[in-house]
């Protein structure tokens, strides 16, 4: 009887450097799965391939995924402007779900009948992979040595150094992973919430200098250009990403709800998320009404609360994608944003469905639209329910 064949979502960092052995001396054929989400160079993917190889892997694949995450995940979260806590742009969520997506692709192509990932069982990301592994692939298995055995950090270091196998480098108290939408930081000094992160993660680069303005365009609330330059989607997120990281820009702190509802907190770099989120809901404030604007706030919260827990396939998911898209048809124009050593700012807006039209008014100052008098009337009527209140409350006080 041939030993089974498991696709392990392979990230080269030391959980899923454990499972390879591990999942080796319990009978399974390993082939590593590296879901390339944006993040790595050319280099750190050839040092992922041969760690993945040092430590038992059968085979070694490797997915373009950064077009599929922009299109499938990204582009929704900067239409709908999610910030999680209202600091946090999900830089893991979106990517975790779609390493799923591929691991089972991969997993089928290969005639693996799992799929295994190293999530703690303490976490959001095993939510994630499950989660997708359930709704999309239920006749695989699920194999996760790490939540299975419920390992430290130390036992798994410990355990690749007694067999003569490589530790990946920074495999600490921390770890750190990277993606198209941003790095974050977890475990370590994010556990005590009065712990300061790491000199690594305060530091300012040296290349920060002198400030720059850098123009965003935009179609359909979807970014098309960077400086005048034509790009698709995770090009323009990979360049916005190194221009912030050379000005030190989208470090951040957050702490939350997690999926199995207790508090977690992680530190974060995510510049060019935080970049683009702050320049497409500036040019919304010129195109969208107001009750546009306020409906996509209140669903877009929600969108992202549902995604961050692993429930990305919920149908109300696909609805609220619909609304989002049809909010975006006039949504295009460009965005000025000034960079400068630690921070940014959205320094000019235009479109050419501006609803800033001084044409016909231009505000505290003159208008076409209407009269004086009119103007005064309107005052009046809408002041209407308030008096009342005002009222009633008067003569519940002279009542009581």
């Amino acid at each position: 009887m041939q030993n089974p064949v498991v696709a392990l979502a392979f990230s080269g960092g030391l959980d899923t450097s454990y499972c390879v052995p591990r999942l080796t001396e319990r009978g399974y054929v390993v082939h590593t799965v590296f879901v390339n989400t944006g993040g790595t160079s050319a280099v750190q993917r050839t040092a992922i391939r041969a760690q993945a190889m040092a430590v038992g892997a059968v085979e070694h694949h490797e997915v373009d995924a950064r077009a599929a995450v922009f299109d499938r995940f990204v582009r929704v979260l900067i239409q709908a402007n999610v910030l999680r806590g209202e600091v946090y742009p999900l830089s893991v969520a979106a990517e975790r779900t779609q390493q799923a997506i591929s691991a089972i692709e991969v997993a089928r192509s290969i005639g693996a009948g799992a799929v295994a990932h190293g999530s703690t069982g303490a976490g959001n990301d095993q939510i994630r992979f499950d989660t997708a592994l359930r709704v999309l692939a239920p006749e695989l298995d699920i194999v996760t040595p790490i939540r299975e055995e419920s390992l430290s950090r130390d036992d798994s270091i410990a355990y690749l150094v007694a067999r003569g196998l490589p530790v990946p480098a920074g495999s600490g108290a921390f770890s750190i992973n990277r993606g198209l939408w941003g790095t974050t930081w977890g475990g370590g000094w994010t556990h005590d919430t009065w712990a300061s992160p790491p000199d690594e993660f305060l530091e300012m680069p040296a290349s920060a200098t002198e400030p720059v303005d850098i123009i965003i365009a935009w179609k359909h609330g979807v970014p098309v250009a960077l400086d005048g330059v034509s790009m698709v989607g995770h090009e323009i997120v990979d360049g916005l990403a190194q221009r912030a990281a050379g000005f030190g820009i989208g470090h951040g702190i957050h702490v939350g709800e997690t999926a199995l509802g207790i508090k977690g907190r992680i530190g974060f770099e995510a510049g060019s998320a935080l970049m683009l989120i702050a320049a497409h809901r500036e040019l919304e404030k010129l195109v969208l009404t107001k009750w546009q604007s306020f409906w996509k706030d209140q669903l877009g919260r929600f969108y992202g609360d549902r995604l961050h827990e692993g429930h990305y396939f919920d149908p109300a998911l696909r609805d609220i994608e619909a609304l989002v898209t049809s909010s975006q048809r006039n949504v295009s124009g460009e965005t000025r944003v000034h960079l400068m050593p630690g921070r940014f700012l959205v320094t000019g807006t235009r479109s050419p469905y501006s609803m800033l039209d001084r044409a016909v008014a231009t505000y505290g100052e003159e208008n076409r639209l209407w009269t004086g008098d009119e103007a005064k009337a309107f005052a009046r009527v809408g002041a209407i329910p308030e008096l009342l209140a005002m009222r009633a409350e008067a003569r519940a006080v002279r009542d009581a």
